[in-house]
């Protein structure tokens, strides 16, 4: 990511009070299994690891082609005796370093790990144990936890997780600490390092996987109290039978008046692995075509089941003798199909059960070099303008567009063709629009513009009714007066009216139903030839206009260095410098270092870098703003967010919704938190050049930590002076590419972490741009590093 380019124009839209959208999702690179399964988005360790790997799977992943720079990794340690699988439907580039080639038809990618985990989990597992492997998944995931079996009137189905709630024990948070049993008394315990740990009074010292002399169980199988039963898991590999399932037993106790299991028996269950004395339909061995096996796959993927078995057992094998330096290097190949979140978690299946995750030269490794950017807590500063106010409007682009674009209104794909029968049912006759709305008004997504009202004008009406703006909305959202514009995205006032493009070619790249946004969006001439969806096939919960709009938008702004088709859409196109004409600075979670770009010539001509377009925008919009604007209050609607109490909104697990009246409508809790924001529009220019004082207030953080970062604001301060006079008088200086170039020694970047949490960060002034980047040194004594997480492998 070019950090500055993208920071200057983030900055600018955020004090303003805009919406920035998210890109990495829209183009179909977000996997999304990550925060699925560790809770956090593709932490992974950098691609110097490979190099650690005795056994390394490119899975996807075309090395040499999409990732030259860092293929030296790979190469290189073939030479110390690394094995190398590549899994590629076509003979790709990488193939020929494989030691085995595994070639499964185009997106079965899932089924072919499936296989593999059947074979881990049967000769690892159950017919014989492999001690690191059992102790490492009772320490560090969810496979010990109990699950409660539910009867839906036909059959046991998997329910929710037992909880210290459902034993009577009393704590905060009970609905949020799960249950096992403890091996050595057979009796139910609470560990801790669960979320309801993490937030609760009283419960320092438990948010962490000390276990201390408790042995997780990971199978009722044997247990005194234990009783085989039947459940119902759902199959999704037969094309023509919606809801097809499968039938297979696992062993149960009761507590109290719930019948439990472990999640690891139900993933025994469901990968087919069977064992003495459970009922069922089970695979009779590795050649027997049922659900999951290596003869299954083979009918699905082409690859032979004594391939994949053979890699298998190599893979377990060798993270079992090597203390976990088994590896799967994973890429776009495998990412980008529908439910591709179902296939990565195949994949991380087999490197937590096999004790690689966390391990150098284990784990996954994911394919993207610019999906993060590794001093992400200082760069957020930034591009947010947390230092100025707080929160930023952010929003994931695939919503914003779906809506915008009204691709919805032909989208005749309801939930309930994606859902399982076995499931509760709570989107059966929905729309993927009706997940959307839904979604929005319980604050679990960003939805922006979020009210069919200006934000400025609900404060000024709630100041007007002598009320706070939070209670005024709720009462004209119970009124129906107030609506989420996101219910009804085609009423003139929720309408997009100005798109600022820099950086990217939308509508010419990354706008996926480029015919839509032509003739929605731009009200232009276009190819769409798509029918609307039929009556019985539209949302109930966002509204239908008999006319549907053409040409939403007011103004549409590109910067760019190409006359690109959204520059040829464009109402406004101003010249921007290329990568050899500015400054910026570049980082990866490829490899530890920022890169500094210099340019070989001054922007010629009118174009101008984009941190000089965007201070030069905001001049002049502070300008006009002083009789136009002014001083406003607004209220940003912000969603619940991880890493903070707001995880706790949803006890159980079990979603109530205040717009079906459910529950009442309360901010941070059922609905999106309302926080009032003070808008100095006249000041944004001055805003823009410094460092605003919530920084030094409220500090800078990542991933739950905060830390003042007082040290380093003071050497920003000798480095670029303070600001003279007006809003931002005293604070820092942010220097702009239109000074006098500075020179500054050499920034080395380690990974992202809050600044001296866990490690210790100073600003400098990168070279010539004057930009901030870290510059980091050990304080550990300042915080201790984060707690590790639990994987769910449910």
């Amino acid at each position: 990511m070019s950090m500055v380019s993208h920071a200057a124009g983030a900055r600018f839209i955020s004090l303003i009070g805009g919406t920035m959208l998210s890109f990495y999702d829209w183009y179909a690179d977000l996997p999304v299994a990550s925060p699925q399964v560790f809770g956090d988005q593709t932490d992974v360790p950098e691609s110097a690891d490979w190099w650690n790997s005795s056994y390394l799977m490119m899975w996807g992943s075309n090395v040499p082609v999409t990732r030259t720079p860092d293929a030296h990794f790979m190469t290189e340690a073939r030479y110390r005796g690394q094995k190398v699988v590549v899994v590629s439907p076509d003979y790709a580039d990488n193939v020929k370093f494989a030691d085995t080639w595994l070639s499964p038809q185009p997106g079965t990618d899932g089924a072919l790990a499936m296989a593999m985990g059947h074979v881990i989990l049967r000769d690892f597992f159950v017919q014989r144990q492999a001690p690191r492997f059992a102790d490492y998944v009772r320490r560090y995931t969810d496979l010990p936890f109990l699950v409660s079996l539910r009867d839906n009137g036909a059959a046991l189905v998997p329910d929710k997780f037992l909880t210290a709630a459902d034993l009577g024990a009393p704590g905060d948070h009970d609905r949020f600490k799960p249950v096992l049993v403890d091996e050595r008394t057979g009796r139910e315990h609470v560990p801790g390092g669960s979320l309801g740990f993490r937030f609760g009074e009283g419960e320092t010292g438990r948010w962490n996987l000390d276990l201390g002399e408790v042995r997780p169980q990971l199978s009722l199988l044997g247990h005194a109290a234990a009783e085989p039963v039947a459940v119902e898991l759902p199959r999704f590999d037969v094309p023509d039978e919606r809801g097809a399932r499968l039938r297979r037993g696992v062993p149960a106790i009761r507590v109290g008046d719930r019948l439990v299991t472990t999640v690891f028996d139900l993933m025994l269950a469901d990968y087919g692995v069977a064992r003495p004395g459970l009922p069922g339909d089970w695979p009779s061995g590795l050649d027997d075509p049922k659900p999951h096996t290596p003869a299954w796959q083979e009918e699905i993927t082409g690859v032979p089941a004594a391939q994949v078995t053979r890699v298998a057992r190599e893979f377990a094998r060798n993270a079992e003798e090597s203390g976990g330096r088994s590896m799967i290097l994973m890429g776009a190949g495998t990412n980008h199909w529908f439910h591709s979140d179902t296939i990565y978690r195949a994949f991380l299946a087999l490197v937590t059960l096999t004790g690689c995750q966390g391990v150098n030269g284990g784990g996954w490794p994911h394919y993207v070099g610019q999906e993060k950017c590794r001093p992400a807590t200082g760069w957020a500063q930034l591009a947010g303008a947390l230092d100025w106010a707080r929160p930023p409007r952010q929003m994931i682009g695939t919503a914003f567009w779906y809506l915008a674009t009204d691709q919805w209104r032909y989208d005749a794909l309801g939930a309930d063709e994606l859902i399982h029968p076995l499931g509760p049912g709570r989107l059966w006759g929905a729309a993927m629009a009706d997940c959307i709305a839904r979604s929005a008004r319980m604050g679990w997504m960003p939805s922006y513009p979020t009210f069919d009202r200006n934000q400025l004008d609900l404060v000024d009406s709630a100041g007007a009714a002598g009320m706070e703006p939070a209670d005024h909305v709720i009462d004209e959202l119970r009124a129906g007066r107030l609506r989420f514009a996101c219910t009804d995205p085609d009423a003139e006032q929720n309408w997009p009216r100005i798109v600022t493009v820099w950086r990217a070619n939308l509508l010419g790249s990354s706008a996926k139903g480029n015919e839509y946004f032509l003739k929605h969006l731009l009200g232009t001439d276009s190819a769409l030839r798509a029918e609307e969806a039929p009556p019985n096939r539209r949302p109930h919960d966002v509204r239908w206009h008999p006319k549907v709009p053409e040409g939403k938008l007011d103004l549409l702004v590109s910067l760019d260095f190409r006359m690109t088709s959204t520059g040829l859409c464009s109402d406004v196109l101003l010249p921007a410098a290329t990568w050899y004409e500015k400054h910026d600075l570049s980082s990866t979670d490829m490899h530890p270092f920022v890169h500094a770009f210099t340019p070989a010539i001054a922007p010629p001509w009118q174009t101008r870098s984009d941190f000089a377009a965007f201070h030069a925008v905001a001049r002049k919009f502070s300008e006009l703003a002083a009789t136009h604007l002014g001083i406003r209050e607004d209220l940003v609607a912000a969603p619940l967010l991880h890493d903070t109490p707001d995880e706790l909104a949803t006890p159980g697990g079990v979603v109530r919704d205040w717009g079906r009246d459910e529950v009442d409508p309360v901010p941070g809790v059922k609905m999106p938190k309302l926080i009032v924001v003070r808008r100095d529009y006249p000041a944004v220019a001055e805003k823009m050049a410094a460092l605003g004082p919530l920084v030094d207030r409220l500090g800078v953080g990542n991933k739950g930590w905060t830390v003042i970062p007082d040290q380093e604001i003071e050497r920003l301060r000798r480095s670029n002076g303070t600001v003279q006079g007006g809003v931002a008088a005293g604070r820092r200086r942010w220097r702009g590419t239109w000074t006098r170039a500075r020179r500054s020694s050499r920034c080395p970047a380690r990974p992202t972490a809050g600044s001296r949490s866990p490690a210790s960060g100073c600003w400098r002034s990168a070279p010539a741009s004057g930009w901030p980047t870290w510059r980091w040194t050990t304080r550990a004594s300042r915080s201790p590093s984060p707690t590790p997480r639990r994987a769910r492998c449910r």
